[in-house]
């Protein structure tokens, strides 16, 4: 039996451009990379390729099994080609192609797609399609935004995998785009592997209407310096190929047939944003202080042992969080004491002296994690899930702990608890920390002092309790992207209230500066590793409320470095207060933006 698979909804790129009539519009979006391109754009509009769903007959098991391998193979050779084309300050862009490289070889995908062959006797095409559909279901529910875009990225990392396998089985393997000139690419999404072949292209930008700054696809496009800007919604009906477009990666905004003042103004922005990287970059050495000296520790939020480069090249001081969650994901067995022992350990004797940070899983519930084999939850994000489910499985939770307390001889290592609720919980992480470093005294003859054992604050419960929480965990670290989801009972996943999820309600705010001065009667160290440490403004912000130490993306840590050292802790601190007397977001925000008096604006951060 044979079913043909549907034709592709959308028409593969056209060969050719033309004039079109125009209307002036803009875009907006998020950056993926700041800079800015003006150009013609080329559309590409989905492009999945055709094949036969067909049954096959017992006897053809093993030869569409080989297929499926050496396709893998193959698709494994391109994609170091591809890596091999970049240049070589791309380290960051490597380390996201080594991970797609693993990938086509993932046991997880090759079991599923080899069982649909042999037991469901499906083609390899049929099978690598479902498997495709399958695995990018275990990822369904997850934000844009946050933590959750964390599990959202895998779920894009899982699709492209399997749509590479797939073009590589039938033969249609991505070419180059063979540009005659300098272009912006528009598409609804482009894997990293695709953002990588531009380097060859004369590719001015690109646009998308999927991702987030955090993408690992917006992560290329920073290591690689193409402007970006991501997630503009319609950009495939707004933008026809040969429409002039201006890519503005500073304000996240994409002009459509652009006026020639629009187009002066963005080659004046171009200049003055090269200018602005350069100078960045070599501000790096010497600690992060405002322009009065106060200092302020700036480290780095990281998911991959292979992103301490990036993150010491743009003046990390530390790592404030090391999720461990990729441990734990795309298998469906449990990682053993080892594996993760020679991961933690990599990332401490990176930063040579310099503390890391390791978050214990932040699995459970709504976060994928299939070989823990949990039964679904009618309310996940509310359910079993990160410190409750540590507790619930003390035997994988102590084999974690055992494989941090050993990484801590080769470097500074704290531990940091997630989704804390209550002091019960602490001092159940407490006790097995402490099992878990007697047991290794023991078995491996290792001599290591008590770990520092932190609480993230990111539920309303352990911000009201934090003076009682201070009283035992050794540091706090404020997660606020889950600070807001949950004070303010707003989904991150629904599009529709997105726009009242901000930092800067007044109730964030006021959460931030009680958590602050618990922290202060101790007193102990709080640092803030949410994406609102990311944002120049917002960053200014939690300095003004005491915050001393700030973790985020890489790439943010210049901006951040340059907007602190531009005001005194004083106009700082009058923000803040401002900011606390505000009765509405909009109350705080213009508060903000006030403040900073315009001090930000050529770091595309206006307080608002």
């Amino acid at each position: 039996m044979t079913v043909s698979e549907p034709p592709p909804s959308d028409a593969p790129p056209p060969a050719s451009v033309d004039e079109l009539p125009s209307e002036r519009a803009v875009l907006e979006g998020v950056s993926g990379s700041s800079g800015v391109a003006v150009g013609r754009a080329l559309v590409i509009t989905g492009h999945h390729p055709p094949f036969v769903r067909r049954t096959i007959d017992p006897s053809e098991r093993e030869r569409e099994v080989t297929r499926v391998r050496n396709a893998a193979s193959q698709a494994q050779r391109e994609i170091r080609g591809v890596a091999a084309g970049l240049p070589s300050s791309s380290g960051t862009a490597t380390t996201v192609l080594d991970a797609y490289f693993l990938m086509l070889a993932d046991p997880l995908l090759h079991d599923l797609v080899e069982a649909k062959i042999r037991r469901e006797l499906k083609c390899a095409e049929w099978a690598v399609s479902e498997a495709r559909h399958d695995l990018a279901q275990l990822f369904e529910g997850a934000g844009s935004d946050g933590a959750d875009a964390y599990i959202a990225e895998r779920r894009h990392d899982v699709r492209f995998v399997c749509d590479r396998l797939l073009r590589t089985l039938i033969g249609d393997a991505a070419a180059p785009l063979g540009l005659a000139e300098p272009m912006v690419i528009v598409a609804r999404d482009l894997s990293p592997a695709d953002t990588a072949g531009m380097v060859r292209e004369p590719v001015l930008g690109f646009v998308t209407e999927i991702g987030s700054r955090t993408s690992h696809t917006s992560l290329m496009a920073r290591a690689l310096d193409i402007p970006s800007v991501v997630g503009v919604q319609d950009a495939l009906k707004a933008i026809r190929s040969g429409d002039r477009v201006i890519v503005c990666g500073v304000t996240g905004t994409v002009t459509v047939h652009p006026t020639a003042e629009d187009e002066a103004l963005a080659g004046a922005r171009q200049l003055r944003h090269r200018a602005r990287a350069e100078r960045l970059l070599g501000r790096q050495a010497g600690p992060a202080a405002t322009a009065c000296g106060v200092r302020v520790v700036l480290s780095a939020n990281i998911e991959l042992t292979a992103e301490s480069e990036l993150a010491r090249r743009n003046g990390a001081e530390s790592v404030g969080l090391y999720r461990t969650e990729f441990h734990y994901i795309d298998r469906l067995d449990l990682p053993g004491e080892d594996e993760q022992f020679e991961s933690y350990r990599s990332v401490v004797s990176a930063f040579e002296g310099a503390s890391v940070t390791l978050r214990t899983f932040d699995v459970g519930g709504d976060k994928f994690a299939s070989s823990f084999q949990l039964p679904p939850e009618m309310n996940p994000a509310l359910g079993l899930r990160a410190i409750r489910l540590a507790l619930a499985t003390p035997a994988v939770f102590l084999v974690q702990l055992r494989a941090m307390v050993r990484a801590s001889a080769h470097g500074r290592v704290r531990v940091m608890i997630p989704m804390v609720s209550t002091l019960t919980e602490l001092r159940g992480a407490r006790a097995l920390l402490r099992q878990a470093e007697a047991e290794v005294r023991a078995t491996h003859g290792v001599s290591v002092p008590p770990l520092p054992l932190g609480a993230m604050i990111e539920v309303p419960s352990a911000a009201v309790m934090a003076d009682i929480l201070a009283r035992e965990a050794d540091f706090f670290s404020v997660g606020t992207n889950d600070l807001v989801q949950y004070s303010l009972a707003i989904d991150r996943t629904s599009r529709t209230l997105a726009h009242l999820a901000s930092p800067l309600d007044p109730a964030i705010v006021r959460l931030l500066s009680g958590v602050v001065a618990a922290a202060g009667g101790r007193p102990i160290p709080v640092s803030v590793c949410g994406a609102m440490a990311s944002d120049p403004a917002q960053a200014c912000l939690l300095v003004g409320l005491g915050v001393r130490e700030l973790s985020m993306e890489s790439a943010a840590i210049p901006e951040v470095r340059e907007a602190l050292s531009r005001f005194r802790l004083a106009e700082l601190e009058a923000i803040a207060g401002e900011a606390l007397r505000a009765s509405t977001t909009s109350d705080v925000a213009h508060a903000l933006a006030q403040g900073l008096g315009g001090r930000l604006d050529d770091l595309g951060a206006g307080g608002s």
